[in-house]
């Protein structure tokens, strides 16, 4: 496992940007699958993006398409969480998540390292 540290979060109003970020420890970054989820209260945790261990593929949520970018810098062993045009419905707590067993995935189940969760909130 890999110790995850997300820092960005906060509060923006309706059409503003935030980014996230989710530093990795360990110098094994480029072998992890990883992720971005969000939970809203009294919704289930749900995957907005992902990335594979090489940066090559992707996963964008219908909801987040063209608005989320989703990046990793091998270098920095940072994956980054891009959030424009943001919308009331974004609102939520975001997780960072990495998987050691796959090389890309949307499935919670698989990820085996979690960050502490970023509030953000969008205010109309």
């Amino acid at each position: 496992q890999v110790q995850l540290v997300e820092s960005g979060g906060g509060l923006v109003q309706v059409g503003g940007s935030l980014r996230l970020s989710c530093a990795a420890s360990g110098r094994t970054f480029s072998r992890y699958a990883m992720g971005w989820f969000r939970q809203a209260p009294g919704k289930e945790r749900e995957c907005v993006v992902a990335i594979g261990r090489t940066g090559g593929s992707t996963f964008y949520a219908d909801s987040v398409k063209g608005r989320f970018t989703i990046s990793r810098d091998g270098a920095k062993n940072t994956v980054y969480l891009q959030m424009n045009s943001l919308k009331p419905e974004d609102t939520a707590v975001y997780y960072c998540a990495a998987s050691s067993t796959v090389v890309f995935t949307t499935q919670e189940a698989l990820y085996d390292s979690w960050g502490q969760g970023s509030q953000v909130t969008v205010s109309s």
